[in-house]
């Protein structure tokens, strides 16, 4: 395995929130997460609402102060870095957001719009913008004629391409997608997977996807973590991860991925009620509450995310019993 692009190490972020007459409660986002992504590699982070998969995702691209731990780039912390040096390494990494119209600008044209990266970046001269911008759109599937047109009059899926070529033009080595295609029709949902996928492969982008479904990340990634209230559930290679998932958690997240071999198909697991509040989170696994699997220990102590066969890992004391 070569040097990691980025790495999180045992990175935590915990939010506290100010009560005018009270004191304020504490809500643990994320908590004590290991992450790395060489260049070109594609990792995705799962779970439910709530998990933690943005606030992760924000965390490594420095947009958010850890709590506790440290985001390395090029083996570098990233809180050790200068201003100076913050602003040179900032076009090295991106972000794509999940609602392609509130990310836009609806009173500037979209070829402005992905010029400003290049404009501030120093990317490429004044003089050259412009046919920078009609290049950008072009990789993206785009006409470069579009980049005098308004947000307002683009489908959803052609903006999630205007806010990648704009993610784009800085030319970075790192791109965090988050959610990018929870909003739009399935059919449209699998051009934009592709199109990130082939943008990966060309331009060897480190791509953290994050997404509350499983299936969508299958054919993208090449790893996946599952993350559940904060914390990572298991992690692994994407193949392995969906043949033969071990935490009860990524069971049930697999067991909703549409199968058209009959013979492949398993039993839909529903998970009852819903996640419990970060800021008040059961003892022990956190998973437990919802886990038709949990016995008394699972109630003692937080279940470290430990080996399990080759090039993965599982929080589960019990994840033996279900290989």
């Amino acid at each position: 395995m070569n040097g990691a692009l980025i790495e999180a190490r045992g990175l935590s972020k915990i939010f506290r929130s100010r009560g005018l007459f009270r004191r304020g409660r504490a809500v643990q986002a994320v908590r004590h997460v290991d992450v790395r992504l060489e260049k070109g590699e594609a990792v995705g982070v799962v779970g439910e609402s709530g998990s933690g998969k943005s606030t992760l995702g924000r965390l490594m691209l420095g947009l958010l102060p850890a709590t506790e731990g440290e985001v390395r780039f090029e083996g570098r912390p990233l809180d050790q870095i200068s201003r100076a040096e913050w602003r040179r390494l900032r076009r090295r990494m991106q972000i794509v957001f999940q609602d392609p119209y509130g990310s836009l600008d609806p009173r500037r044209r979209v070829g402005a719009q992905i010029a400003d990266g290049l404009g501030i970046h120093q990317v490429v001269p004044a003089a050259e913008q412009e046919r920078r911008v009609g290049e950008l759109l072009v990789l993206v599937g785009l006409d470069p004629l579009h980049a005098r047109r308004f947000p307002h009059e683009f489908s959803g899926g052609q903006r999630q391409r205007i806010g990648i070529a704009r993610a784009l033009a800085t030319g970075p080595d790192f791109l965090v997608a988050d959610e990018p295609v929870s909003s739009l029709d399935v059919s449209i949902q699998a051009q934009i997977l592709q199109l990130l996928g082939e943008l990966r492969r060309n331009l060897g982008l480190a791509l953290l996807f994050i997404s509350h479904d499983l299936p969508v990340v299958r054919h993208l990634c090449d790893r996946v973590v599952v993350m559940y209230l904060g914390r990572v559930m298991e992690e692994g290679p994407a193949d392995r991860i969906f043949a033969t998932p071990a935490h009860p958690y990524t069971r049930a997240l697999n067991s909703a991925t549409p199968r058209l071999d009959p013979a492949r198909r398993v039993k839909r697991i529903l998970l009852p009620g819903d996640p419990p509040s970060p800021s008040d989170p059961p003892s022990g696994c956190v998973f437990r509450t919802r886990c038709a699997h949990a016995i008394e220990a699972c109630a003692g102590a937080v279940p470290e995310l430990r080996p399990f066969g080759e090039q993965r890992r599982v929080a589960c004391i019990r994840a033996e019993e279900f290989a």
